[in-house]
């Protein structure tokens, strides 16, 4: 009983600290929708004097009180107004990003801005993009220091209305002269501070002023680029020059250099911008290429004991600075997205030679010559950005290209139609053979199109198939150092320190490398829109289509925000998912707690982690609390008339998890069905019964229905066996044999001891009953079947016989056949009894 005692009384203090989680739960939806405050309630009528009533005069009996407070009020003002004036600092802030623009519009006007090319003017457009951002922190900024001033200003003069309309009502009064010197001595001093407020207001007024006008200048650079960049893709598919036959026979060149020189004063004054800026993401880069350098040195170390499996990743790892060197520049790209383009093709062209370096050797049939190739063309094409000459020796130089990139690749088609024996590599090479016909047909038609005269769009069609196919090669290195690092991070022996990490480390290195090999496919993906200059217009075509706004009632919802709302419904769901297995193991790995505590604990905190994700889908799709209310206003009304049982078995549901008179695992008997429980959830429970089938009974019903488990407190269980013996036999005998027998039987229990009973006298035997206690509940059947079996040995072996049924059998007349059969007799021997008379 001790030990029974103290099991229930840990099994209290736990349900007491699973209802302290409902509590604290039911705290965090409280906080997540607040309720309106209304005009009358008690934080509103505090407030009142302080807004509304601004002109009630002070009572005489609160004169002493407020003025001591309103002086304090105006000290302190005046004790931060003696302070350095923030406008001073954003006003320096703000003129150099002024230059900076100013630079710009004087520099590329919409004349000059026509004659740039495509890779100029996307890197202005992010050049004023960032401007815009640079601006728009310096508005947060500006906003968050300049608004204590204006607050000020307004309580000033609140107050003061309110000591004024006091004065005047003081007169009429008649307050003693103390009370009046004292309201006068208020109003100076609110007064002082309101002319010390006048200079700052003043520059916060000029600051705004050039701040307004500043913010229609970086519009308007943006919008000349933007339409720009928007007249070069209409212009796309229109002939922008002669066919190469109809050419001039002299055509005039442009300055040696000058559009080059251009460029680079683009990209410089870019450069000197971002840099002075100091972005996060920038000083974020710098952190983490060191980092990266030393995971790549311990991986390489780790390496060297992998299984032949992993060689792959083991050549990967094979050159740490080669893969550091990669993964650093790709970084670049990932990390700061708003460096200057020139920034993003050096980070690009350094890259090359790690590249050539991490290609797997195993693979290199497969890939045959394509990285030469590809890194080939993308040196020329890179170099073929500062040509000697412009006009007619640019065309040429993209014609010459556009050859060498067409017969190459047909080339390597044809080298390509070698068989290949391995299912993977086969794959590999259909995939590769595919993208290489692709690429063969766009440099056929940049061919006939700069022949033709459509120069922009051969441009672009040459520019995306070599930038394209290069950055996929890229893709394909990064992606394999990235597993490798992975790999080595994940080991089992590296991960002892984090058992559960641990225990999953293989699951957990897939989904990442499956993740990594989807984040590449995305990254791929955008990068050939962005070459072949189709991003802008599908950007453009999905910020219309998510903005499309639908009202229903009050509630006004897009598309982008039904979006969101799915995609973090879907992230709660999954931390979710990972915080109930988390805290299952866990939970489940600690003796010490009580068994179903940490079932009950891991469901909790999986429903309020996705209770919690949900109001956080709500609120990040843009409803607000008002909206809210008619969704939960409607379903309330849907509770009161159709959904009484669906919320009964979530109460339900909630109390057996806290009051757990049943945990996964206990073997029930409840409303006609009997098994072992599989799972507990919100709203309806599942049972496994012992033949097979799993029935769902709703958590409502366990609680209103009578419930029986058979393992609630212990896995103990007793055995009953009933054993009847001829008359005759010794019943102390009996009883000593069956004690033995059940003490002899493996898996029956010490303590509580077996006994053996006399049950009664039965109509041929004499019936005696065996109990005997077992804690191996899960195989009591098996048990009970051998101490069957040992009983019937025993009491053959000992001489005692099992009787069955007599009956005396009367018959007051038999026919002759039927005696004869019974007893037959000899010849002419009469019968003791008479035959049947013939019937007539």
């Amino acid at each position: 009983m001790t030990g029974v005692g103290g099991g229930l009384l840990e099994r209290g203090r736990v349900t007491q600290a699973l209802y302290l989680i409902l509590v604290l739960f039911l705290c965090v939806l409280g906080l997540a929708f607040p309720g309106e405050v209304r005009a009358d309630s008690p934080a509103t009528a505090a407030s009142a004097p302080a807004t509304g009533a601004a002109r009630v005069p002070v009572t005489p009996a609160d004169i002493l009180l407020l003025a001591a407070q309103d002086q304090r009020f105006a000290d302190r003002l005046r004790r931060q107004l003696a302070r350095p004036d923030p406008a001073q600092d954003l006003l320096a802030s703000l003129a150099a990003l002024d230059a900076s623009v100013e630079e710009k519009l004087r520099a590329f006007g919409a004349d000059a801005l026509a004659e740039l090319p495509i890779a100029r003017l996307e890197s202005l457009d992010r050049h004023w993009k960032f401007d815009a951002r640079r601006f728009a922190q310096w508005q947060a900024d500006a906003q968050r220091k300049l608004m204590p001033f204006d607050d000020a200003a307004a309580q000033v003069a609140r107050r003061r209305q309110v000591w004024e309309a006091t004065r005047a009502s003081a007169v009429l009064d008649q307050l003693p002269p103390a009370m009046l010197e004292r309201v006068d001595v208020v109003l100076a001093a609110l007064d002082q501070v309101r002319q010390d407020l006048a200079a700052p207001l003043a520059r916060q007024v000029e600051l705004s002023r050039r701040a307004d006008a500043l913010a229609a200048q970086i519009e308007t650079g943006s919008a000349e680029v933007e339409d720009a960049i928007a007249l070069i893709d209409r212009r796309l598919l229109a002939v922008d020059a002669p066919p190469l036959w109809a050419l001039p026979a002299r055509a005039a060149a442009a300055p040696e250099g000058e559009e080059f020189s251009r460029g680079m004063e683009i990209e410089a004054q870019f450069a000197r911008d971002y840099v002075a800026a100091a972005p996060v993401n920038r000083r974020a880069l710098l952190v983490l290429q060191p980092l990266l350098l030393m995971l790549m040195l311990l991986a390489r170390h780790r390496s060297r004991d992998w299984p032949a499996d992993a060689s792959d990743d083991r050549a990967a790892l094979h050159r740490p600075i080669a893969a550091w060197l990669l993964l650093s520049m790709m970084s670049v790209l990932v990390l700061e997205p708003e460096a200057p383009l020139l920034a993003h093709q050096v980070a690009l062209l350094i890259a090359l030679v790690p590249l050539l370096r991490l290609l797997p050797t195993r693979r290199q049939p497969v890939l045959d010559h394509w990285p030469l190739v590809a890194v080939g063309l993308y040196v020329l094409n890179f170099a073929a950005l500062v040509p000697s000459a412009t006009g007619i020796g640019y065309r040429f130089v993209h014609l010459g290209l556009t050859l060498l990139a067409l017969g190459l690749t047909l080339w390597l088609l044809w080298r390509s139609h070698r068989p290949v024996h391995d299912p993977s590599a086969a794959r590999a090479v259909r995939v590769a053979r595919a993208a290489a016909w692709c690429a063969a047909a766009l440099l056929g038609t940049a061919l006939v199109m700069n022949v033709v005269g459509n120069v922009s769009l051969a441009d672009m069609l040459l520019g995306g198939v070599i930038e394209s196919g290069y950055f996929g090669l890229l893709l394909y290195a990064t992606v394999g150092v990235a597993r490798a690092l992975l790999r080595a991070l994940l080991d089992e022996t590296f991960l002892q320190p984090l058992p559960l990490l641990q225990r999953h480390s293989r699951q957990l290195f897939g989904m990442l490398s499956r993740a990594l090999v989807a984040g590449a496919a995305v990254g791929g993906l955008a990068y050939a829109m962005t070459a072949f200059r189709v991003m802008r217009p599908a950007q453009g075509a999905l910020t219309a289509m998510l903005g499309y706004h639908f009202e229903v009632g009050e509630i006004s919802v897009s598309l982008g925000d039904l979006l969101v709302f799915a995609l973090s419904v879907l992230i709660a769901w999954w931390v979710a998912r990972a915080v109930r297995q988390v805290l299952g193991e866990q939970l489940s790995a600690r003796p010490s707690l009580p068994r179903g505590v940490a079932n009950s604990v891991a469901s909790l905190s999986y429903y309020a982690v996705l209770l919690l994700g949900f109001l956080l889908a709500l609120s990040a799709a843009g409803f607000k609390v008002s909206q809210l209310a008619l969704v939960f206003g409607a379903l309330g009304v849907g509770i009161g008339f159709g959904l009484q049982n669906i919320v009964n078995n979530f109460v339900s549901g909630l109390v057996l998890m806290f009051e757990r008179p049943l945990r996964p695992g206990d073997v029930v008997e409840v409303a006609g069905a009997a098994g072992r429980v599989q799972a507990i959830g919100m709203r309806a429970t599942i049972i496994r019964t012992f033949d097979g089938a799993e029935v769902v009974v709703p958590n409502g019903t366990l609680l209103s229905s009578s419930l029986t488990n058979w393992t609630l407190v212990d896995h103990s269980r007793r055995i009953e066996i009933e054993v009847g013996v001829v008359y005759g036999t010794e019943p102390a005998q009996v009883l000593a044999l069956l004690q033995a027998v059940a003490l002899a039987t493996p898996g029956v229990a010490a303590q509580p001891a077996p006994s053996a009973l006399m049950k009664g006298y039965g109509d041929s035997s004499l019936d005696f009953v065996l109990r005997a206690w077992t804690t191996d509940f899960d195989n009591w059947t098996s048990i009970r079947s051998a101490m069957l079996v040992n009983v019937n040995t025993a009491l053959g072996e000992a001489g005692i016989q099992i009787p069955f049924n007599q009956y005396d059998l009367n018959l007051r007349s038999v026919s002759g056949e039927a005696l004869a059969v019974l007893r037959p007799e000899p010849p002419g021997a009469l019968p003791d009894v008479e035959p049947l008379a013939p019937s007539r």
